[in-house]
Formats: C-alpha cells, sequence, structure tokens
C-alpha cells in the first residue's frame, strides 16, 4: 500500500475526514500499515491497540466539529491508555491493562484521535535505553525517554505521539529523530493518570512532523479551537551558545553561529544570552530536584526491588538521599527568583533560541544522549519548541529549540515555522557560516 496522505499537514488531514472526503477508518488503517511495516526497523511500539477500527467508526458517524477527526496518535508507555498496560518500560509494573485513560488520552480522543498504541519508554522515563532506534540511523540512539514516540514520528509511521520531559526527555530525542516537539509549560495541563519521576518537573510533551502539526495540535489540545494569527510576530531573539556545558559538534556550532543571520532574514534582531551563572546554578540543581522527588516517586521499588532497577536509575535515587528536604525548599525558592530574573533580563516580547543537543544523535545504544541543555529550562517551568529541519552533512537531524516565557507560545510557533522552512532549504551546516552572513 502506498501511503500518502501522512504527508499533508494535520489540517488537510482532519478537513478531509470532517468533510467526509476520506474516511477516519482509512486514515486509521493506513497509519496502522506503515507502523507494521516500520516497527520490525525501529522498535517504537510497546503495544497496539484492537480497537481502531471501533475507534474510527464512531467518528466517522459524526467527524463535524472534531479538530482532530482521524488522527492518529502513539502515547508514550507511562500515560494510560484504557485497555493497555502501563509499563513504563521496566518489569517492576504489572501487565494488568489501565481501566480508565489518562487525562491528557481522554481529551485527545475527545478531539477526535484515534489511539494506535503504547510507544516505547526508557526504565520510569529515566536513561536506561530500551529497544527504540534512530529512524535515520539505525545504530544511533533516538534519544529518551520518549524514544518510541520521537523514532515513529521521525520515521513518519505516525503524525502525533504523546511525550513527557523531566529533564531532557523530549527536547533530546525530538532533535534526534527530526522531529518537531514541544515541552508544555510546567503544571499547564493535567498530569493524572502518568506515571511520575519528580512532581515539579514532569511536563507532558508533544511530538509532530513539523512546527506548523505542532502549532495546530496544541492550539486544539488547549482551547478546542485551530490556531489564530493573533499576536505580533517576535521581533526580540536571545542566541545561546549552551554556555559550555557541553562540547559542541562542529556543524551544531556552525549551526548556532547562522542564527543571527538567520533571525535577520526572518526580520529578528538578536542579542546574545548573557546568562551563564543561573544557567549553571539552574542545570546543577535541577538535578538535586529531580533525585529528591525521584526518591519519593519510586520509593517502593527502591526499597524492595532494587535488584531490578539499572544503575542510572539507582545512581539518581541514591543522590535523592543526599538531599535534605531544606536543600530541596531552598533551590524551588531559587528557582521562583530566577525565573523572575530571567523575565527581566530578556524581556516580555524576546525568546531564546539555542542548541536542543549538543550535536547529532551519538552512535550506540547503549546512551540516550546529553540533556544539560534542557536542564535549566525544565526547572524554571518553560515551554520549549524543538525545531526539526537542519541536518548534518551525513544527513542526521540538527535540533534547535525555541525556549520562551508562560504566555509565549504563539510566538515561538510563528517563529519556529519560519525556521523550519529556511533551514529544509539547507542541505547541512558544514561550511554554512560564511554563506549564511554573505549579503
Amino acid at each position: 500500500m502506498t501511503i500518502t496522505h501522512q504527508h499533508h499537514p494535520l489540517d488537510q488531514q482532519v478537513r478531509a475526514v470532517q468533510s467526509r472526503a476520506e474516511s477516519a477508518h482509512s486514515h486509521a488503517a493506513s497509519v496502522r500499515h506503515k507502523i507494521q511495516a516500520e516497527e520490525p526497523r525501529i522498535h517504537a511500539w510497546v503495544a497496539l491497540s484492537d480497537h481502531i477500527d471501533r475507534d474510527a467508526a464512531t467518528i466517522d458517524e459524526n467527524p463535524e466539529g472534531l479538530p482532530l477527526a482521524g488522527v492518529s496518535v502513539g502515547i508514550k508507555d507511562i500515560i494510560d491508555v484504557k485497555g493497555l498496560p502501563t509499563r513504563a518500560g521496566t518489569t517492576l509494573t504489572g501487565p494488568e491493562p489501565a481501566s480508565t485513560d489518562a487525562a491528557c488520552v481522554t481529551r485527545l480522543r475527545a478531539l477526535g484521535a484515534i489511539v494506535q498504541g503504547k510507544t516505547v519508554t526508557t526504565e520510569f522515563a529515566y536513561l536506561h535505553p530500551g529497544p527504540t532506534r534512530n529512524p535515520h540511523a539505525l545504530d544511533h540512539t533516538p534519544g529518551g525517554s520518549s524514544s518510541g514516540s520521537a523514532a515513529a514520528v521521525g520515521a513518519d509511521t505516525i503524525p502525533l505521539a504523546l511525550g513527557s520531559q523531566t529533564a531532557g526527555s523530549l527536547t533530546r530525542p525530538a532533535a534526534y529523530c527530526g522531529a518537531a516537539g514541544m515541552v508544555l509549560p510546567h503544571g499547564s495541563v493535567d498530569m493524572s493518570g502518568i506515571v511520575g519521576l519528580s512532581r515539579s518537573l514532569d511536563s507532558l510533551g508533544l511530538l509532530t512532523r513539523t512546527v506548523a502539526d505542532l502549532s495546530y495540535v496544541h492550539a486544539v489540545f488547549t482551547t478546542g479551537n485551530p490556531p489564530t494569527t493573533d499576536g505580533a510576530p517576535i521581533t526580540q531573539v536571545r542566541v545561546w551558545d549552551g554556555d559550555g556545558m557541553a562540547d559542541l559538534d562542529p556543524e551544531m556550532s556552525a549551526l548556532i553561529a547562522s542564527v543571527p543571520g538567520l533571525m535577520t532574514k526572518l526580520g529578528a534582531h538578536t542579542e546574545k544570552l548573557n546568562w551563564s551563572e543561573h544557567v549553571h546554578r539552574l542545570t546543577r540543581e535541577h538535578l538535586d530536584v529531580m533525585s529528591y522527588e525521584s526518591l519519593h516517586e519510586r520509593k517502593r521499588e527502591y526499597t524492595h526491588h532494587a535488584e531490578q532497577l539499572s544503575e542510572p536509575l539507582l545512581d539518581l535515587l541514591r543522590a535523592g538521599e543526599r538531599v535534605s528536604p531544606d536543600q530541596h525548599a531552598t533551590v524551588l525558592r531559587y528557582r521562583d527568583h530566577a525565573l523572575s530574573l530571567l523575565a527581566e533580563h530578556v524581556g516580555e516580547d524576546a525568546v531564546i533560541v539555542g542548541p536542543a543537543t549538543p550535536g547529532p544523535a551519538p552512535k550506540g545504544l547503549q546512551s540516550t544522549g546529553l540533556s544539560v541543555f534542557s536542564r535549566a529550562w525544565q526547572l524554571l517551568g518553560l515551554p520549549v519548541v524543538v525545531v526539526p529541519g537542519a541536518q548534518t552533512h551525513s544527513g542526521l537531524p540538527l535540533g534547535l529549540q525555541i525556549i520562551g516565557l508562560p504566555g509565549s507560545e504563539l510566538k515561538m510557533f510563528d517563529l519556529g515555522m519560519k525556521m523550519e522552512s529556511s533551514l529544509r532549504q539547507r542541505v547541512s551546516y558544514a561550511s554554512i557560516v560564511n554563506a549564511d552572513l554573505a549579503p
């Protein structure tokens, strides 16, 4: 079967189903075909739903007014889906199916989405990898912990998937797999029915093929309506180079060096983000919060089943034992102070653009890569948009991230769509700087 409809923007797919030009059933069936064709190669799925025909038939009875009518979605396997187990990447969870959907899944179904199944996550959404491979290079990591969701979208087997982020669990796999991704502001959506790791850090995430699709899904998910074009475009951008927290791949360095020229072409003024002291402190203290709260969340497993936990997770939980309640409270107070300082530093009308990862997906499947470029922003609870489109000379995706203050999402999407369009017109960043700065 030749699958073509997935290459159309999501809003066009939805309109085709709403107008009955195509059926939700045919959409769901073709997505399932693509999933099954790619699964032996990328291992992105834990379980597939047996109910897509039934769900599609319900939508086809009355598709009008459903802004995600017939859109297939993959659900990260820390998020409950009624009738499927939630295994969270570990054998310590039971095989019993969930009795109800998580709140976010209930929301997607109400909008007309069809759940195709559960996607692979790392162990308890931390570092220990699952079987998923990067669709662009099978011997390279897909990132984690939203590895299955990002690989499924990056392989173009599914147009939408749910992920989550506690440190770099969405930005990293989105960047590595060539997907558009969004970390929703912490606390902005109902997280019930999701296996947590850190209550102060856990955030829901969305993955799509393009930023335009991301903007559409975010708008209907949060408001029930398609996105509007209201609001002035971004005119102020603070360029962030990663503050030396990890060595940048040469092609990522070249990409970051090209950002000021790109922003000028897009009508935005750029300045360097000079906030290194706070970025470094937030990055360090993110670990204190995550380890302290993860010890609380995984206390039962740590106390009774430590021998069945991976060494990376054990190391995190042991670190949590060394963080006192006073230390934890102090970090959260500093977080709140730092957020107000950042707002003053960049201004309400500016966003930050920087590397989502140090470079392309590293070779090897034993590690999911570094999350240092996400931790500061995750501790602050900020919305983040990962922009795909750039790639290395060898064809591996390179991801940029747009970081904004809560409430700036529309402007972030506007900029992200323009950036993606420009980035996709280029081949690689091996020698982009001089070309980009040429008149």
